[in-house]
């Protein structure tokens, strides 16, 4: 591994950093300023730069604009004893990873650094995007039933009916259905008829004629017209006006229609796509939608899966939207960690792929670093998480999907560990000297079961949490003293509180 370099005027800081980083096996290398570390960059190149932000000569934010121009993906922290707000602005547009103020806890710092180094080891695979982007990711089984309808179709001017919930994608399915089809060089047009008010929804498909009503002071194509010859994509049919369906069914059934206030019929070829996020059979029933009509647009029916199931996609689609976004922003992506990742795959997202990429996009403007973690995504779905199984994920941050069905299974909570059983079966007793590791293999069991990759990371996290509490408490807080009782170092304990999000240390 490469060192680290720290550049800074101050040599007290070189001295303090450099030793603080050697305690914790890491080599470090550094430059009183600039210009010499500039110097040595044509011939080496650090595992993670440190530097002051203003020094005699050329700046620290001048070295960030070089190291980011020649070497973009090192991560470069920025310390200054000027920690106002123009400082970190621009640190941060520059691309640093980090901004840290002088004076700093040099625990904190180590930490930091820590947090960079794990950054610029992460492999350099991290997906750009490829050369063309293709309209719908996914690899999960539901989508790929998705894929091979779509090629099934691409040959057809059949009329297809999308459902699924909001947000999961239907008029990305429905433009995938136009591109692969003989009217790809057609129009594209699409209509939400739940977003049009009903007295102007008909002028909006059919056109009105000039003087049909008031204010219709031109002659206006409507959607069909616009689409001819291409595809009209209906959004939310099923909350078409009742009326209006049944002019919807005669331009289907002869393929006829007239502009508002005309008297001349014409004709339309177009191929009609609908969607719904409703039970439109439902709606049949209860006389809120015609039964023909119904019949007519259900030709094919294509159902899109919400993201719940299509969990494995999420990695994909995170990585997906934060490199989009950061494009539209022309800023270097995020990274998320394999905890935070984790952590979005057990959340249940009503909001599906929409709301996902909300969230990236969120990630991309308020996130500091370069690599997220659980801590700093939004407070709103942290909190929920942490309050028990809420969004669909357990205490342990495993997704719902992954965990017994509690029909099948009863659950016993042991010291904040969370453990499946069987039903009938006795739990072991947890006073005896190999209870706790009883109840931990039948913990590891469920999770395996499960089909978890990342048990040993949870189940190991989930442990040196319990310790360091339980050791905390036992110290009234004292971080220093329960290092000592555990048998570990005080930069090391430090470093997981803040891993582990542990309240109620204090120094002592």
């Amino acid at each position: 591994m490469k060192p680290i370099w720290i550049v800074d005027d101050d040599e007290s800081i070189r001295w303090v950093l450099g030793k603080a980083l050697a305690r914790e096996n890491l080599a470090t290398k550094s430059f009183a300023n600039a210009r010499d570390a500039i110097a040595a960059l044509d011939h080496e190149t650090p595992q993670v730069l440190v530097s002051d932000i203003r020094m005699p000569g050329d700046s620290g934010l001048d070295l960030l604009q070089l190291v980011k121009s020649r070497f973009p993906g090192l991560p470069v922290i920025i310390i200054t004893a000027f920690s106002d707000l123009d400082s970190a602005v621009a640190a941060f547009q520059g691309g640093a990873f980090e901004y840290l103020a002088k004076p700093f806890d040099i625990d904190k710092a180590v930490e930091l650094i820590r947090r960079a180094l794990d950054e610029s080891l992460r492999e350099a695979s991290v997906e750009s995007g490829p050369a063309e982007t293709p309209e719908i990711l996914g690899q999960a089984p539901a989508m790929q039933e998705v894929f091979r309808a779509i090629g099934r179709l691409s040959q057809s001017n059949v009329t297809v009916l999308i459902t699924g919930e909001s947000g999961t994608g239907k008029e990305l399915v429905a433009r995938a259905l136009h591109k692969h089809s003989p009217r790809a060089s057609q129009p594209f047009i699409a209509l939400n008829t739940a977003a049009i008010p009903k007295d102007l929804l008909e002028s909006e498909l059919f056109g009105h004629e000039r003087g049909a009503f008031t204010g219709a002071q031109t002659t206006r194509r409507g959607r069909f017209e616009q689409a001819e010859n291409g595809t009209l994509f209906l959004d939310e049919i099923g909350d078409m006006p009742f009326d209006l369906q049944t002019r919807l069914l005669r331009v289907l059934s002869d393929g006829h229609f007239y502009r508002v206030g005309g008297h001349q019929p014409m004709k339309a070829n177009v191929r009609v796509i609908t969607a719904t996020h409703q039970n439109l059979e439902q709606r049949v029933r209860d006389g809120l939608f015609r039964e023909d009509l119904y019949h007519r647009l259900n030709v094919i029916r294509l159902r899109l899966p919400s993201l719940r199931e299509r969990r494995e996609d999420i990695p994909i689609l995170v990585r997906h939207f934060l490199v989009q976004s950061a494009k539209q922003l022309g800023v270097e992506a995020k990274r998320m960690s394999d905890a935070a990742l984790h952590f979005l795959c057990g959340l249940e997202l009503p909001g599906n792929v929409r709301q996902l990429e909300n969230l990236c996009n969120w990630i991309t403007v308020m996130a500091p670093g370069q690599t997220v973690e659980v801590k700093d995504l939004p407070l709103e779905l942290t909190q929920e998480q942490g309050g028990g199984h809420a969004n669909g994920a357990s205490s342990q941050g495993v997704p719902a999907s992954l965990a017994y069905h509690a029909s099948e299974h009863s659950s016993l909570s042991h010291h904040g560990t969370v453990v499946t059983l069987p039903v009938g079966e006795a739990p072991p007793a947890a006073g005896g000297p190999d209870g706790w590791l009883a109840l931990l293999e039948l913990q590891a069991a469920g999770m395996l079961a499960g089909g978890q990759q990342d048990v040993m990371d949870v189940l190991g996290r989930q442990f040196e949490s319990a310790l360091i509490r339980t050791a905390l408490k036992h110290t009234h807080g004292r971080k220093n003293d329960a290092a000592v009782r555990l048998g570990i170092g005080r930069n090391t304990i430090t470093r997981k509180i803040a891993e582990l999000g542990i309240d109620g240390a204090k120094d002592d």
